[in-house]
């Protein structure tokens, strides 16, 4: 239950935090780049160790690591785009709602059974999905007006969150173990960072981008708790290996409750009354799936 609990609220600052990097007008990129180096950091401390020496080209996870890591820094930026641009339930919802890639893969890849609620929850989160992502007239969260391909944004976040936690689910079971798994994390981690760099040094070098230091603060408040964020739900998966169709959507329905809780407290996030409905319909969604 802790490490559930873990994942549930360092999953849900991550989302929040890039709220407050708009508010501060911190560059994303550059913060994203420095979480990712605090990550590589935050874990070879926690692992007394470092991943990176000679025998880690032979490592049987390695190529995974190296997806795992450009879908992370992928996804780390869509994230923040349609927090920003449509706010922070959309951006939690569109996000967690995936549970329905890895539950299809769930019951594909490894059997697990499919029962009348589970299913129908799945039809529902679809639907929960269009309605929360509904724009609230012409309003959106940074004061511009809407614009109809933004919609593109949260489609984009649920296929890739999908397949993000189905990829790290099925690592989990076939190459990782308590001696291995946070060599992994690592080097994923490495290389998103490698990848942010890059993009962000020839954006430096050709002048579309200014350094701003805060953004090293920044990197650090993301950094820590996203690390633990995945390390946490490594753990929760190895726990319960056998029924990862009711721990992913319990998981995804705490994120969903906290953050939009939390947008709704500390940012006075308005949401139209289509939006809390789909919003009800999320976790009911996730309810029916976890308990089906």
């Amino acid at each position: 239950m802790i490490f559930l609990l873990g994942s549930i609220v360092l999953s849900s600052w991550l989302t929040l935090s890039f709220k407050i990097i708009e508010r501060l007008k911190i560059p994303m990129l550059q913060a994203i780049v420095v979480n990712y180096g605090v990550c590589v950091i935050t874990g070879s401390v926690f692992n007394g160790a470092s991943p990176f020496h000679s025998q880690l080209v032979r490592q049987p996870w390695l190529g995974w690591a190296l997806l795992m890591g450009l879908t992370f820094i992928f996804l780390f930026n869509i994230i923040g785009f349609t927090t920003q641009k449509l706010g922070v339930s959309v951006a939690s919802v569109a996000n967690k709602l995936s549970l329905v890639i890895p539950f299809i893969f769930s019951i594909y890849l490894y059997h697990e059974k499919a029962t009348v609620l589970k299913v129908t929850g799945v039809i529902v989160a679809l639907v929960a999905v269009v309605l929360t992502c509904w724009p609230s007239g012409n309003r959106e969260p940074s004061g511009k007006k809407f614009v109809p391909v933004l919609l593109f944004l949260p489609l984009v976040l649920f296929i890739g969150s999908g397949l993000l936690d189905t990829m790290i689910k099925f690592v989990e079971r076939t190459h990782l173990n308590d001696g291995n798994k946070n060599d992994f994390l690592i080097t994923a981690f490495a290389v998103a960072g490698m990848i942010g760099l890059l993009i962000l040094v020839t954006l430096l070098a050709l002048k579309k981008e200014k350094f701003d230091r805060r953004s090293i603060g920044a990197g650090i408040m993301i950094g820590v708790p996203n690390y633990f964020s995945i390390w946490f739900l490594v753990q929760v998966l190895k726990q319960f290996a056998d029924d990862s169709s009711k721990i992913i959507p319990l998981n995804n329905m705490g994120i969903v409750l906290f953050s939009t809780v939390a947008a709704w407290i500390f940012f006075r996030e308005k949401l139209s009354a289509l939006n809390w409905l789909g919003i009800f319909f999320s976790l009911g969604a996730i309810a029916l799936i976890a308990y089906g």
